[in-house]
């Protein structure tokens, strides 16, 4: 069994103790509490992935906590899903980086789940806590700011933009019908190309066939092989494509730029292109 795992995986393990669901949203916890599959915790983004006070991740003492008081031990089976579907691979991301083996993605999360007639609840789990401890950050998945500079026209390296087509134009900083907010300026990182992250999923949330996903990418980036650079707006969208080259293609030098548009639009002296 691969990352990517269906609901009818799910449903036969919902009891299974050495597996923990989450369910990642992007706002507060409203959508969870308004019913979540049986057994799933719920967790906002920011809270359970950020440190508190900067733009950065906890420590790996933090990490330890945090996971150890979720019920995780280092070898726990965890699945992310997302509302919207990209949280749900950002905080697979995160976890990776993080070192975790074992981290997986609802195909489809809640939405299929739901389309499929499966039960929600609205009980939260109760779990126990469990020891966590410390291993070896991921960090290659991991692109900054300097790195993304110093590619900028290499032909060996493909930055790729996974943002709506209206940020990408320099239309807008915000996810379309959203506020329009995230960053001083407008426009696009330098030679970034265009794949926005709807082109790899299909109509109900669930990742495209991989001879589908094989030919969008495909566009932009030449071989599995290449050097590649991922971004949006505050990643989330960049790990969904993040995923499904690494884990669904097999391409093996991808890396996400996490500080992405938030970051590279607010900056003074970087260039940017409309």
């Amino acid at each position: 069994m691969g990352a990517l795992v269906e609901t009818e995986w799910l449903a036969e393990r919902l009891s299974d103790p050495d597996l923990r669901l989450i369910e990642v949203d992007w706002d507060g916890r409203a959508d969870y509490e308004a019913g979540h599959i049986p057994g799933a915790l719920g967790w906002h983004w920011k809270t359970a992935l950020w440190d508190p006070l900067q733009r950065q991740f906890p420590t790996d003492e933090e990490v330890c906590r945090r996971l150890g008081q979720a019920g995780i031990r280092n070898d726990t089976t965890v699945v992310f899903h997302g509302v919207p579907v990209q949280f749900g691979t950002y905080a697979w991301w995160v976890f990776r980086l993080f070192g975790h083996a074992d981290v997986r993605i609802l195909n489809g999360g809640k939405r299929k789940w739901i389309d499929e007639g499966r039960p929600l609840t609205k009980d939260e789990p109760k779990v126990a806590a469990q020891t966590y401890l410390p291993v070896a950050r991921t960090e290659a998945m991991r692109a900054g700011r300097d790195e993304v500079l110093a590619n900028i026209g290499n032909p060996d390296c493909v930055l790729l933009d996974h943002r709506s087509p209206e940020e990408y134009s320099g239309q807008r900083v915000g996810v379309p019908g959203k506020p329009d907010v995230g960053a001083e300026s407008y426009g696009r990182i330098p030679g970034a190309l265009h794949l926005p992250h709807e082109a790899l999923l299909n109509a109900d949330t669930t990742f495209k066939s991989p001879d589908q996903l094989r030919a969008a990418i495909a566009a932009h980036v030449d071989r599995p092989d290449r050097a590649v650079i991922s971004y949006c707006r505050m990643a989330h969208r960049a790990t969904l494509a993040s995923f499904a080259m690494t884990e669904l293609l097999g391409y093996t030098n991808v890396r996400v730029y996490d500080g992405s548009w938030t970051e590279w639009g607010s900056m003074v002296g970087v260039p940017i292109e409309r």
